[in-house]
């Protein structure tokens, strides 16, 4: 049988109701207490690392989490992670960089529900995620949550409460699992190792466009950021002209070095800047990087991977279109 290690850091799976609310309390090796079947599946084992509100999550615990599963990836055959849903497909991605072309696979899951209350989604999502993490067919970084398993800089989370939380942006489900079988749609390829990145670069930030947005608001961002992320319309539209006054913003920056991302706010299909003059007079202009495919959450992970290995111009590009886990799909 094979060894899986539980690594739990909190979440709903781990709460329980208190005057405040639900906070996580459920240590690591009672959450093994309400699914004894996965004993029969492999041989667990488990560890906490932290016990927060993935609310509170930041890029250290992110560096916490690939340290954890570096020291013990030798080990085991493959990892768990109990992560609250919140940000969970943040973290996914990110360890998607930070733990690259994993052989063996490193599930996430959580649930919408205590793992201790009766009508829960806890218990299901947690067996599965120990069978798949068994499957000789998984590896690399994924999400499985109701049934479906998710490439991890592809998930997103479409729902506050119901179980069927989380989906695939713009590319399908790698398998699916019913009645405790594993429908495997797409194997990855298997390294024979990983590579692991345990330095991360926090200065990356999100700006959402609205109708009548100030320069002002871009120009902070520059100053706290090394990159900035702007969220455009459509396929990636920005507002031009001297009302909004961008394009003067963009170009300040970026002679002092600073790196922008367009992406647009619609879910599905992705950018494509070429299609309209709001984003292909920005984009002839500038010496920008459009996000295509990727999530925000996979933008953002990665440029903060990508800025602690370098800030050259040419090298932070050719790690940007480098495709991850699927990050990125032409």
């Amino acid at each position: 049988m094979k060894k899986i290690l539980l690594i739990a850091t909190g979440g709903t799976i781990a709460s329980s109701l208190g005057a405040d609310g639900l906070t996580p309390q459920i240590a690591a090796d009672n959450l093994l207490k309400y699914v004894p079947e996965v004993f029969d599946i492999c041989e667990p084992s488990a560890m906490q690392i932290y016990n927060i509100d993935s609310t509170n999550v930041t890029p250290e615990h992110w560096v916490c989490l690939a340290t954890a599963i570096r020291d013990n990836y030798d080990k085991y055959d493959g990892f768990v992670v109990c992560h609250g849903t919140d940000t969970m497909s943040y973290t996914a991605a990110m360890i998607s960089y930070m733990v690259q072309h994993s052989p063996k696979p490193i599930v996430f899951t959580g649930s919408q529900q205590p793992i201790d209350k009766e009508d829960t989604d806890a218990r299901i999502n947690l067996r599965d995620s120990f069978l798949y993490a068994s499957s000789d067919k998984a590896s690399d970084v994924v999400i499985v949550f109701q049934g479906k398993v998710i490439a991890g800089t592809k998930a997103k989370k479409i729902r506050t409460k119901s179980f069927n939380a989380f989906t695939s942006v713009d590319f399908p489900n790698l398998a699916v699992i019913r009645d405790g079988r594993i429908v495997q749609y797409i194997t990855t390829p298997k390294q024979d190792k990983p590579k692991f990145f345990l330095e991360l670069n926090e200065k990356v930030g999100l700006l959402t466009l609205t109708p009548g947005a100030r320069r002002e608001i871009l120009d902070a961002y520059f100053q706290i950021y090394d990159a900035v992320v702007l969220s455009g319309y459509g396929t990636g539209g920005i507002p031009e002209g001297e009302y909004y006054g961008f394009y003067k913003t963009i170009e300040g920056w970026e002679r002092k070095g600073k790196t922008l991302v367009v992406t647009t706010q619609v879910q599905q299909e992705g950018s494509d800047m070429n299609v309209y003059r709001v984003g292909r007079g920005l984009k002839n202009r500038f010496d920008l990087l459009e996000s295509y495919s990727m999530t925000y959450e996979s933008i953002i992970t990665k440029l903060m991977w990508i800025l602690a290995q370098t800030k050259e111009d040419n090298k932070v590009k050719e790690l940007f279109y480098q495709t991850v886990n699927y990050d990125l799909i032409g």
